[in-house]
């Protein structure tokens, strides 16, 4: 066994152990919560409101935008939430039609866009995580079942006396 192969068994070890329960939880935690909401902002349903933008807070990929939220009827306000698919062009203190779903961190942009994709791809990442690691640890406990019980005697095919 050469030296990669070493390296190619323990980093599948790594991602078998470590990597699938780690995915499957950040998938299912994450996404799962948001993934009934963020469906029902990408078909028009929710409480019809405004977002009032505060603060623009940017990683190395993508910026969001927090701020508040205020229903159009009934007076239901959000503090601090971020606004999913915001319209280009915010800026702080400008305002944009949302609708609030209940997703846990923020509220959705009636401009639409790609954040309903996300949740989703992120759900079945982490369904499929799942999946696969059961699925490696029920043949790794029946090929241990297995490789533990004795070998059967070999069948004899000599006529009895």
């Amino acid at each position: 066994m050469g030296f990669m192969d070493k390296i190619s068994g323990w980093q599948t070890k790594v991602f078998v152990w470590f990597g699938l329960p780690v995915i499957a939880a950040i998938g299912l935690m994450l996404g799962a919560t948001d993934l009934g909401p963020a469906w029902q902002a990408k078909s028009g349903g929710g409480t019809a409101g405004t977002f009032t933008a505060v603060k623009k807070e940017c990683s190395r990929r993508n910026c969001e935008w927090h701020g508040n939220f205020a229903a159009t009827e009934g007076g239901a306000r959000r503090a601090d939430v971020i606004l999913y698919d915001a319209p280009d062009g915010m800026s702080k203190g400008s305002t944009a039609p949302a609708l609030d779903t209940g997703a846990r961190k923020g509220v959705f942009s009636t401009t639409g866009g790609s954040t309903y994709l996300l949740v989703t791809g992120l759900t079945v990442a982490g369904v499929l995580a799942l999946v696969a690691w059961v699925a490696i640890i029920v043949r790794k406990i029946r090929r241990r079942r297995e490789a533990a019980q004795p070998p059967a005697p070999p069948a004899s095919f000599a006529p009895s006396l």
